[in-house]
């Protein structure tokens, strides 16, 4: 069954083989982070629970389906995957390598920060880079420089780290794949790094971004928004924006109003719940929340669809106008049920 909202399940083996669907790759050295980040952002474990964690033997592999645009695979590999291998055992049978690779959308790399010797990964992470990409042209390749919280290390050294990494990858690619294109982030699941991180590794399997974007960008220059969030209501992953620059500390903030909503939501209720629903968010069409801050601007959240909020920045002053900014944020949902229509014109909240 494949239903908006529905939680995350464990992939069969005939799932995990068969093509066509996106899928994203955790591997890296052990101990490096990629079972906490998984678990994190798509489980809505707390980061201090990964804590507990037990490592990754084999392979770990879960399907995330929470609205039109959140569908794929997660593959959390214990430890580097071995390219050159025959294959990954899992459940009953074999996971052959190559099609493993074949599959696959984006491949995330998780290197620990924290370790002494991080630059000793380098060498397989060049390795994994350039065999997945002789195996799939058109993999996506996202680096994690992980755990980088706390005091011990400077946001000059952070920033030292990544550069370092970033030239010495692309300096050995030069010599044998010239045209990889490869993406680098520092991250922690103790902030909101790896939510934002994230975001922007899913938009890029969101094959109608420029039109959410556009959608967005149309929004704000009506009503004087000062930025706009799609936000996946469960992983709180934004799956667009607008063209305005992104700024961390105002995403937090968006972040943290759609964890507000849900969890008065869970206290109150919504009226339509049922004992079959025990597991639904109390998330509808109904949602919304405004909140002002010291800084004279207003966080405003909207329900736009099943397990998606629109989110807002904008002034106090153009949030009095709030009859106008609800119309055009109507436009918007209308529109966005189009856009989510699917091949069999049905559309997601149906």
């Amino acid at each position: 069954m494949e239903g908006q909202g529905q939680e995350d399940y464990i992939v069969s083996l005939e799932d995990a083989l068969r093509p066509g669907e996106s899928r994203i790759l955790f591997t890296g050295p052990r101990r490096s982070g990629k079972s906490s980040i998984e678990r994190v952002v798509f489980h809505k474990m707390s980061p201090h629970e990964t804590l507990f964690l037990e490592s990754t033997h084999s392979v770990d592999i879960h399907r995330v389906s929470h609205n039109k645009f959140i569908r794929f695979q997660t593959m959390d590999f214990g430890g580097d995957l071995n390219l050159h291998g025959e294959g990954v055992a899992y459940q009953d049978g074999m996971l052959p390598t190559e099609t493993i690779i074949k599959n696959c959308s984006t491949l995330v790399y998780v290197i620990d920060a924290q370790e002494g010797d991080y630059e000793d990964a380098l060498p397989k992470l060049v390795e994994t880079i350039s065999t997945a990409h002789h195996f799939n042209p058109s993999i996506h390749f996202e680096v994690f420089l992980h755990k980088v919280d706390g005091d011990f290390m400077s946001e000059e050294t952070k920033a030292e780290r990544q550069q370092q990494i970033q030239h010495y990858v692309s300096t050995e690619l030069n010599e044998t794949n010239g045209d990889v294109l490869v993406s680098y982030y520092l991250t922690s699941i103790y902030d909101h790094s790896a939510l934002e991180a994230f975001s922007k590794v899913v938009q890029k399997l969101v094959p109608q971004l420029p039109t959410l974007n556009s959608l967005l960008d149309i929004l704000i220059a009506s009503c004087n928004i000062d930025k706009s969030y799609l936000v996946d209501v469960v992983t709180k992953l934004y799956i667009a924006t607008d063209s305005n620059p992104v700024d961390v500390h105002t995403y937090e903030l968006c972040s943290d109003l759609v964890d507000v909503v849900i969890d008065v939501s869970f206290i109150y209720g919504t009226g339509t719940a049922s004992p079959q629903q025990n597991n639904a968010i109390p998330y509808d069409a109904a949602s919304a929340s405004a909140i002002r801050l010291n800084s004279g601007m207003v966080l405003y959240l909207r329900e736009v669809s099943s397990y998606l909020a629109l989110v807002c920045v904008l002034r106090d002053e153009f949030f009095a106008k709030r009859s106008l900014l609800d119309y055009n944020i109507d436009c918007f949902k209308q529109t966005l049920s189009k856009v989510m229509e699917g091949p069999e014109g049905a559309v997601e909240d149906s």
